[in-house]
């Protein structure tokens, strides 16, 4: 069974103010992300179904202009092709899994 060890992986930051250590399986991706209070995601949609797992602290999640604060211990679901955008009220911790697997391309510095 592989193991993976999130303190191992490279940090990047794709949008300021989100922290990301992101990995791949087979059939699902995963991203580890440290957030800093005040940080967004813009509106956006993609074929992959997110889970988010909010590990402490607190985030709006907006679905279809939706939104809805989720916190530390609870989780949202964004289904695929569903418009959504985030803003992080707190510093946050967040994993966030995709399947099937997201194909973009992560550049870390």
């Amino acid at each position: 069974m592989p193991i993976v060890v999130a303190d191992d992986l490279t940090v990047g930051e794709p949008l300021p103010g989100w922290h990301d250590r992101y990995f791949r399986s087979e059939n699902m991706s995963f991203e580890y992300y440290d957030v800093d209070e005040g940080s967004s995601i813009h509106e956006h949609s993609h074929d992959e179904e997110e889970v988010w797992h909010v590990v402490e602290g607190t985030v709006e999640i907006s679905l279809n202009g939706e939104p809805a604060i989720v916190s530390g211990g609870n989780a949202a679901v964004v289904p695929s092709n569903t418009t959504h955008s985030v803003v992080a009220l707190t510093n946050a911790k967040v994993i966030i899994a995709n399947h099937p697997v997201r194909q973009r391309i992560v550049q870390h510095r």
